[in-house]
């Protein structure tokens, strides 16, 4: 059976490579705005993490594109940071996807 450090160590580098393949642009409060590092052919978007769940944006033009357990009220909160934000997320959007 492996040494429990090591399984730790395999389990702690997993998940900071995890982590470094969802770059984030932006956070506000509890909300963390991210990317995953190869996104393929989808059209312009951001991710959106919460402690309740994570959602997805269309960027051009914003609108929701997949909820996972966030309440309405916190999805329309979002939608505004994304409308404000809107510029900056496009740019990284393409500084990301390269």
């Amino acid at each position: 059976m492996p040494d429990k450090r090591i399984q730790n160590s395999i389990a702690t580098q997993s998940y900071m490579l995890y982590i470094s393949n969802m770059p984030t642009v932006l956070r506000i409060g509890s909300y963390r705005f991210h990317f995953y590092s190869d996104e393929g052919k989808e059209p312009v978007h951001i991710h959106v993490e919460t402690p309740d769940g994570e959602c997805k944006f269309w960027l051009q033009p914003v609108r929701l594109a997949k909820n996972r357990g966030i309440t309405p009220l916190s999805i329309r909160k979002i939608e505004k940071l994304v409308f404000e934000n809107q510029l900056l997320f496009i740019e990284k959007y393409h500084e990301t996807q390269k």
